[in-house]
């Protein structure tokens, strides 16, 4: 029987266990990024935290099927329906066409989840390419009297929607007459529209547009909340289990999707479950594009921010990324991500240790190991806990260190390693690894020729030791220690370790 996993659920508001559709089948849909510019570390939360739920979900024994889009049509500058499209802009403004702009920015953000040790998605749809299925769903919503044409543009009908019983704003909880109030004046420039709630389902393009398709309605484009919801339901059914985000997408975007998925041939709220990750803040307030005050991922790998001047490793990102509960606001600072770097540098020397943990052949193994063994597999549940509820990976990692403070003691106390059993020993270890490496997906930074370079340091230092040359000593060991490896002198000769300073 697979163990409990709870996840909370954006649009019920509430903790339920995960009950997927079709067992063991899970679908699972994550918006992914508009490519017209590079994506700063905030962008990276999402694919972080629902790449450790899918590698979760699939260690659970389910068989996944992960969708993330590219979105590279569509998305306007002001995330509603006006303004020029994003990739446009930056197109017309370097001379280059669209879709060079979106393929430079689509190459980036695959090498930047790479290095963060996302896997890729099982399918990744690009809404340039699903025009089609796009109309399709825009003739349905027409044809059930939810949107109307206007100067060869589409518009989705929001108090046609309510008036038939349906609820627009459920997900964000938000109150229509409130909306209302709220946008009196966004009908400006916009005189096709009969409501401020409605939203663009098809855009007209004339001359100037650079993007642009044959439709029913003329040449046009398709709004940026239609590709989610056309490109889901192609490749995850009309219904299907978890749809995930972050929480600036909320409102309007997936609430958007509902109303789309609501509105068409196959009424459901898209996803059964809805999860939103929280944002990164600079100094307490939301990173964005919009206020300026974004990190790119490349500038936080090579300390090129003036808020961060110090580079940060991929895996040290994505450790800070998640020590803290995917639904709680992490405000990014250097002390913040040195502390991560220390984190992750522990777990690694886990690692390191796990293969050292073999009793000498003089100790003899206690006669009575059960009290040890239910201690030692106590810790090893409790860091599956965390993740079973909600995918609590802070708590995950605590429970982690916790269970490595304990291997620890065992790699400085054979006396005390001789009180547990082999078999939960391997239990321990296995799970250790598993955790680790398998769902949280914190490897070892590649580091083939280092690793040379570092041993052939170590035969150097051992020579200047053997010779008693204890100028040459220190400097090699303050060398490394700069570089964030301490040398350690064993019986068994000159190992090294992660500095976790």
């Amino acid at each position: 029987m697979l163990p409990t996993l709870s996840l909370y659920n954006t649009l019920t508001r509430r903790k339920a266990p995960f009950e997927p559709l079709h067992p063991p089948f899970v679908g699972l849909y994550l918006c992914g990024p508009t490519v017209y510019s590079e994506a700063h570390v905030g962008n990276a939360r999402g694919p972080v935290v629902f790449d450790v739920l899918t590698r979760y979900l699939r260690h659970l024994g389910y068989t996944v099927r992960y969708v993330r889009n590219i979105t590279d049509v569509g998305h306007l500058e002001n995330d509603a329906d006006e303004g020029e499209d994003k990739i446009s802009k930056n197109a017309r403004a370097r001379q280059l066409e669209p879709m060079q702009v979106a393929e430079q920015y689509a190459n980036l953000y695959h090498r930047h989840m790479e290095v963060l040790g996302c896997l890729p998605p099982d399918i990744e749809p690009r809404a340039s390419g699903h025009i089609t299925e796009q109309i399709q769903l825009i003739q349905e919503i027409i044809g059930n009297g939810f949107a109307y044409e206007a100067n060869g543009s589409v518009y989705f009908d929001v108090p046609a929607y309510n008036a038939a019983g349906r609820a627009y704003g459920k997900l964000s909880n938000r109150v229509v007459e409130e909306l209302l109030a709220g946008s009196r004046d966004n009908l400006a420039g916009q005189q096709e529209k009969r409501s401020p709630l409605d939203f663009a389902l098809w855009k007209h393009a004339d001359e100037r547009h650079l993007m642009h398709w044959p439709s029913p309605w003329g040449e046009g484009f398709p709004g940026w909340h239609l590709e989610c919801s056309a490109m889901s339901r192609k490749y995850l059914g009309a219904e299907f289990d978890i749809h995930g985000g972050g929480l600036d997408l909320m409102f309007p975007h997936h609430e958007c999707e509902i109303a789309q998925s609501q509105a068409g041939a196959h009424p459901t709220d898209e996803a059964r479950v809805w999860m939103h990750n929280n944002m990164l803040t600079v100094n307490g307030a939301k990173m964005s594009k919009s206020l300026g005050n974004f990190i790119t991922i490349t500038d936080l790998f090579e300390g090129r921010n003036a808020t961060l001047p110090q580079p940060y490793s991929p895996m040290t990102v994505r450790f800070f990324l998640l020590q803290a509960h995917y639904r709680s606001t992490i405000d990014i600072t250097d002390d913040a991500l040195q502390a991560a770097r220390k984190g992750y540098r522990k777990l690694m020397n886990g690692l390191r240790l796990l293969d050292k943990l073999a009793l000498p052949a003089d100790t003899a193994r206690a006669a009575d190991t059960a009290p040890a063994d239910a201690e030692l597999r106590k810790l090893v549940q409790d860091a599956f806990i965390g993740l079973n509820d909600d995918l609590n990976t802070a708590r995950a990692i605590a429970g982690l260190f916790n269970l490595l403070r304990k291997l620890n003691g065992y790699a400085a106390s054979p006396a005390t390693l001789a009180q547990v059993s082999k078999a939960a020993l391997s239990e321990a270890t296995a799970v250790y690894r598993t955790l680790v490496t398998d769902i949280l997906g914190l490897v070892d930074e590649p580091r083939a020729n280092a690793e040379q370079l570092l041993n052939l340091t170590l035969h150097f230092y051992a020579e200047a030791k053997a010779a008693k040359a204890y100028d040459k000593v220190d400097e090699i060991r303050a060398a490394l220690k700069g570089q964030g490896i301490v040398i350690k002198d064993t019986k068994a000769g000159v190992e090294w370790a992660y500095s976790e300073e």
